[in-house]
């Protein structure tokens, strides 16, 4: 079960490493949203800080949302999907190993540079670090709930805009719990309660959410 998950983690960054422009593009969407709200916000220390939390979040949620809709289609084009639908190994776990793929490509990144971008904001340096671990433990649960998403719009005329409409709102405990997580931080509270949850919902969107995607999927393919 593992060789079959790693196996399709590996072909999944290799297919990412093919299509580069794809990782720069989320990664710049990031960086641009970021970095306008300073400029459109002006450069007040402590109204940059109130907003960093909720600002980092929603861009990354943004960002990730990008490559949902690739997440299944070129696979369901190409044949592909079918042909994993017929493998001996579950489609669960083979959903399990994009879904960690799509992580590595569309998450990992921006856990990355959030520290930067956040010292737009002026934020103190444990602030950055609980930001960054937020974002660390945040993001798996956003490509497992856009699995689902991504799923259920395989194939339909306008996914893109209906995959909005569904992850969207299965997002928003995940966007209260990684923002408030900062906010506790920046008001003087400790973090863990936040993160505890966060960690709940990622656990959660990680290992739950591909037996849903896996069925899902199977209804797009008959």
């Amino acid at each position: 079960m593992l060789e079959s998950i790693r196996a399709v983690i590996g072909r999944d960054l290799r297919l990412a490493m093919r299509r580069q422009a794809d990782i720069v593009a989320a990664m710049f969407f990031f960086i641009i949203v970021v970095s306008l709200f300073p400029l459109g916000v002006g450069p007040e220390a402590a109204q940059l800080r109130r907003l960093a939390p909720g600002v980092l979040w929603v861009a990354a949620l943004l960002a990730t949302m990008l490559s949902l809709p690739r997440l299944f289609a070129d696979d369901h084009r190409d044949g592909t999907l079918e042909q994993l639908a017929l493998a001996p190994q579950p489609l669960a776990l083979i959903v399990l190993g994009k879904v960690i793929a799509h992580w590595l490509v569309a998450g990992l990144p921006l856990v990355l540079l959030a520290p930067l971008l956040g010292i737009q904001f002026d934020l103190a340096g444990d602030a950055l670090a609980v930001l960054t671990l937020s974002l660390l433990i945040g993001t798996p649960a956003l490509s497992g709930i856009g699995a689902i998403g991504a799923a259920l719009t395989l194939g339909v005329r306008g996914g893109g805009v209906l995959l909005s409409l569904l992850v969207l709102p299965l997002y928003v405990p995940v966007l209260i719990f990684g923002a408030g997580a900062v906010d506790a931080t920046l008001s003087g509270l400790g973090p863990q309660a936040h993160l505890s949850l966060l960690g709940a919902l990622a656990l959660g969107g990680v290992f739950f959410a591909p037996w849903p995607t896996a069925a899902a999927l199977r209804v797009a393919l008959e």
